[in-house]
Parts: structure tokens; sequence; C-alpha cells
């Protein structure tokens, strides 16, 4: 899937001139947390999120100045943690490094670029106009559809089992090689054996994941592997998943 796939299109933005009275009401209005700042002839300039503005002169939040911080980076830092506290407009307090996208992003990238810069939203990109956002809640959302989809969804037993041994292949910790799928009416039947039982609840988080899979019939025994003894499969308790 691509940014353009799940991106929320209408963003809500503000000039940089604005005030931050004005940034403010606009996300309570809207019931965001981030908005992205716009300059007419610029394009994407900023963003503000409630990280920027929790520190403020006016609640007792902002940060103190320490005369051992001017030493090691200057005034310069001091003034414009200074400007941040204590400005009324939004060029003052924004966030200048902002990450952004092409329509065209994966979604993967968009959550790579999130982790790796801990922010919650990503602007989407066209040229220089912003067309979209990809928030923390688009993905949510995304993720329930592609849920949701699954759930419909219906699928042969010969493919289903394909899809199933297919991905055991490509889980290098899978033990492909003792581990027998069986697939009838949609319900899975594992048979063999198991050197770890953590190797269980990983098969069983696999099939689940497994479009028309409908149930998990669990026979696998489990081998201690320094001695070599044999357990016997626990009790058959077949776990049903859809259906």
């Amino acid at each position: 899937m691509k940014a353009s796939d799940v991106m929320t299109h209408g963003v809500v933005t503000i000039p940089p001139e604005a005030t931050i009275r004005d940034a403010i009401a606009r996300m309570v209005e809207h019931r965001i947390s981030g908005i992205p700042v716009v300059d007419e002839d610029v394009g994407l300039v900023g963003i503000v999120t409630e990280g920027d503005l929790i520190r403020r002169t006016e609640t007792g939040t902002d940060a103190p100045t320490h005369r051992w911080a001017e030493l090691l980076l200057g005034p310069g830092a001091s003034a414009e943690a200074y400007a941040r506290t204590h400005g009324r407009r939004v060029r003052d307090v924004m966030s200048t490094d902002v990450v952004a996208v092409g329509r065209d992003a994966s979604l993967a990238d968009v959550v790579r670029l999130m982790e790796e810069h801990s922010i919650k939203r990503v602007p989407v990109l066209d040229g220089k106009r912003i067309v979209g956002i990809v928030s923390r809640a688009d993905l949510v959302s995304a993720l329930r559809e592609r849920l949701e989809l699954a759930a419909r969804s219906t699928s042969s037993d010969e493919t289903i089992r394909a899809r199933i041994v297919g991905e055991m292949k490509r889980q290098t910790w899978c033990p492909s090689h003792s581990v027998k799928v069986k697939v009838r009416d949609g319900w899975v039947r594992l048979e063999g054996a198991i050197y770890d039982e953590r190797e269980r609840r990983g098969l069983h988080v696999l099939i689940a994941g497994t479009d028309g899979v409908k149930g998990i019939d669990d026979q696998l025994a489990y081998v201690e592997p320094l001695s070599g003894i044999v357990l016997e499969a626990p009790p058959a308790n077949p776990v049903r998943i859809s259906g």
C-alpha cells in the first residue's frame, strides 16, 4: 500500500504569520494534535504540534535557562528556546525540520520515518503542494480495513495450505522440516514436532493471519532439544479463528 491509499485528504493547514491562538483553535476545532504550516509561495515550511506548545511561559512550563548550557551551546540556543516559549506567531514555535513523503511512498517507508524521527504524522506532498497527511490513526484504520476484508474472504483448502507453507518457508524460525500442514474446510491441522514452545505460538499467529483460515487443530508434539525426549501433543483443543 502507498501513502496516497490511506492519507487523510483536505488537510487543515495554517500560515506561518498566524497566531498560536489561531493554530490552537484549529487544532481543537478539528480534533487534531498537529497542523502543517504552509506558505503560499514556498509551500510546506513547518509543522506545529502539541509538543511545540507544552512548554510555554503562560502556563509556567517554560524550561529555565542554565548558564552552563549557554557556555556550551552559545547564547543563540537560549535565544531560540526563549522565542519558542514566548513567541505569539506560528513561525516562532513551529518545527521546521518537517519529514514528508510523496504520494507513491510505501507505507513501510512512512512507518520507518515515524519510528526514526519519533513523529506521529507525515505530510504527503505533490511537488511543493501538500495533498494529504498520514497519521498513526490512518495506519490503524488501514489495518482495520485489511482485517475486515480478510475476515470476509474465502479460499480453497489448497490455496490456504499453499499460503501457509509459503509463509513458513519464508520465516527462518519456522520448523518447516518437522511440521506437516493439512487443511480441510478451512480448518488447519498441524502434525509433527517442534523444538521450542515459542514456535507453537509463532505458528498459531502465522496461520491465524492467513486469509481464509477458520480454525487451528494443533497436534504438534514438543521434543526436548537436549534430551530428545518426545512429549505428547497437548489435549486436542481446536481454536476457531473465523466463520
